[in-house]
């Protein structure tokens, strides 16, 4: 098939997967709306930006999304501010509701913020178009809606579930996977992501990965385990923060076969509660988008939410949202004077902005757009290859840095 038609097929669809399939849902017990306290000592003009997050809701609450914003406002704001100015960080509780997303961006155009960073909503179909009238750019948000892969005035940070899950076919053939089989939810969405796993085995010379669909309710996932395991390749589970329920049979069923998937799905804390270094997760391939929270890139954000509770810093969300108020801080630096136009000129413009490390110098100029129709806002289309061992999320191999997947996304198959 011709890879192009996939995927503008796909891009409407598929990101929306990615708030179950990346980012761990958590409880939370923030307030509708909160800003950081400027520090005192900085005389600058203040730089107001905006945070938002659900919290609350019955879906994937992510109180540690403005947490992390706030914890980078005070580290920042402890640091010298920007050009002297301290950053001030607004936070609005969105709810997992498009109606209260749209509150935030209404909210966000109010209060002239110069950019709405690091956020996190499945509704961006409602806040985009705010903000793209306002002339307010959308910088890092997390990538669950499809609106941010497309939207000019969205500067995502990372490549989201096209890149993530190409990388991870890859990553798993190339690690030794004569076979895969990926597990996932009977769900449109997810049937998506599984054929951006397939783009990527089979980019990496292997067949197209076997599906293997779970039933929204089903709790006896005996069956869809001894379907993956049959043959003894590798077992992709792509069930989010339900993967548990998926680890938790397979253990029983005394199979042996090597497990994998993207990051957010099999984690240190559910490695820890089967087995830990002799449990089946050792060893498990695991794909992201950024380096191990171990590799000292992350320095500065482990010394920054060291002791904060609210923080989570093997979280998907969390991480994405540091990163995306570092490219903020590099940019608006290169300002004479900060606003939102002329922060929208700057990262139109960059040829290289800088994350110390977190990922590749990013840029979003029109050269480096993923020439896909509905992904053209992805210019980042790297991700990180990495393994769970001693129970931790580590780099697959010593030396190992980022991987681009942009060859296997754009070029024509059968």
């Amino acid at each position: 098939m011709h890879n192009a038609r996939l995927r503008r097929h796909t891009a409407a669809t598929c990101l929306a997967a990615t708030g179950a399939l990346l980012a761990a849902a958590c409880g939370s017990s923030g307030s509708d709306s909160a800003a950081s306290t400027a520090d005192s000592s900085l005389t600058g003009t203040p730089v107001k930006v905006m945070v938002w997050a659900p919290e609350n809701s019955q879906g994937s609450n992510q109180p540690g999304v403005p947490a992390t914003a706030q914890a980078y406002a005070t580290w920042i704001n402890n640091h010298g501010g920007i050009k002297g100015g301290p950053l001030k960080v607004i936070t609005c509780n969105e709810k997992g509701d498009p109606n209260e997303a749209e509150k935030c961006a209404q909210q966000a155009v109010s209060e002239k913020v110069v950019a709405v960073v690091g956020s996190y909503s499945l509704a961006g179909d409602r806040y985009m178009p705010i903000l793209q009238k306002a002339g307010i750019p959308y910088l890092g948000g997390t990538g669950v809606s499809a609106a941010e892969f497309s939207n000019p005035l969205s500067f995502p940070v990372n490549g989201g579930t096209p890149v993530v899950f190409a990388a991870h076919g890859q990553q798993l053939v190339e690690s030794g996977c004569t076979s895969v089989a990926g597990v996932r939810y009977d769900v449109a969405a997810a049937a998506i992501v599984g054929q951006f796993l397939s783009l990527g085995t089979v980019s990496a010379g292997g067949a197209a990965a076997k599906d293997v669909k779970i039933p929204l309710t089903a709790t006896d996932l005996a069956p869809q385990v001894a379907a993956a395991t049959k043959g003894g390749g590798c077992v992709d589970v792509i069930l989010g923060t339900h993967s548990d329920l998926f680890v938790k049979a397979y253990v029983q069923s005394g199979a042996k076969n090597k497990l994998g998937s993207v990051v957010g799905n099999l984690t240190p804390d559910l490695a820890a509660t089967t087995g830990g270094s002799s449990g089946p997760l050792e060893g498990a391939i695991i794909t992201g988008y950024y380096p191990p929270v171990s590799d000292p890139v992350w320095k500065t954000f482990a010394a920054a939410v060291k002791g904060n509770k609210n923080v989570d810093p093997t979280s998907g969300a969390e991480e994405t949202t540091w990163v995306a108020f570092t490219a903020f801080t590099e940019a608006a630096k290169k300002l004479s004077t900060i606003s939102a136009k002329t922060l929208v000129a700057e990262l139109n413009s960059t040829s290289g902005l800088s994350t110390g490390g977190l990922t590749p110098p990013l840029s979003w100029t029109a050269a480096t757009a993923l020439p896909i129709p509905g992904l053209n806002r992805i210019h980042n289309t790297t991700a990180t290859e990495m393994v769970i061992k001693d129970g931790k999320i580590e780099w697959a191999k010593a030396g190992s840095t980022f991987v681009d997947v942009r060859k296997a996304l754009t070029t024509k198959t059968g």
